[in-house]
């Protein structure tokens, strides 16, 4: 084998840049755009998680404040007059919506109770569904990365690895040089993919139990709740 030919093979081995960066400026504009979207799309995974993480730990410090007072002995009644003065979310929110109800039912000067109690446990149902949709905001974006993420990688391994079949049919050279940044390209494009889904799929496991816990919480302070206020219903019955 002549020498010359063995180094000028050799060449586009010593030139091509197979770094990461430089893989993703040597990509088609078509992997390109998956790449970036990708990426894109691991930033918003990591900013929802962030956020959600915030949200979750407030809500469970909210929670454990409010039951905090709720249970010490104050009087209801001037919980509810500090707490329907300002906005209110979770467990506080729930308590408020059932004493506003309890409040009108009185305070009309009906002496009827029929339906008080169902209408107190609609109002706590209501709220309830409504702290539910708040804490379960944008998980849908992350069950979508999450199961998404991989088959888009996929798409531009594929279109990678046609490039490179490409290559070899234009250059009619089978060497690993003119193959290998194609591919190199194309599995570049499935490691971003998965970057993006296994955080995704992660994240949207654990804020699911996090929302299943604090929901049952919330539904456990209803009840007990709802059955405070029925007490209360039967004795001035």
């Amino acid at each position: 084998m002549n020498p010359a030919d063995v180094t000028q093979s050799a060449m586009p081995l010593v030139s091509a840049d197979m770094s990461l960066i430089g893989l993703f400026w040597q990509a088609h504009w078509i992997v390109k755009s998956v790449m970036l979207g990708l990426i894109g799309c691991s930033v918003w995974v990591w900013a929802i998680a962030i956020d959600k993480l915030i949200l979750y730990s407030r809500t469970k410090r909210a929670m454990d404040r409010f039951e905090q007072a709720f249970w010490s002995g104050e009087s209801i009644d001037d919980l509810y007059r500090t707490l329907s003065a300002k906005p209110t979310h979770s467990m506080a929110a729930c308590f408020v919506a059932a004493m506003r109800e309890w409040k009108r039912s009185f305070e009309s000067h009906s002496r009827s109770f029929a339906g008080l109690q169902m209408r107190i446990e609609k109002v706590m149902n209501v709220s309830i569904a409504r702290e539910v949709e708040r804490l379960e905001r944008r998980l849908l974006v992350l069950a979508t990365v999450g199961s998404a993420g991989p088959f888009v990688g996929l798409f531009g391994t594929v279109w990678g690895i046609m490039s490179s079949f490409q290559s070899i049919a234009a250059s009619k050279n089978t060497s690993l040089a003119v193959v290998a940044p194609g591919i190199a390209e194309a599995l570049f494009a499935t490691a971003i993919g998965l970057i993006a889904a296994i955080p995704a799929t992660i994240f949207y496991n654990k804020f699911t139990s996090e929302v299943n816990r604090q929901t049952q919480r919330l539904e456990g302070f209803a009840d007990e709740f709802s059955a405070i206020l029925s007490r209360q219903i039967d004795e001035r019955a």
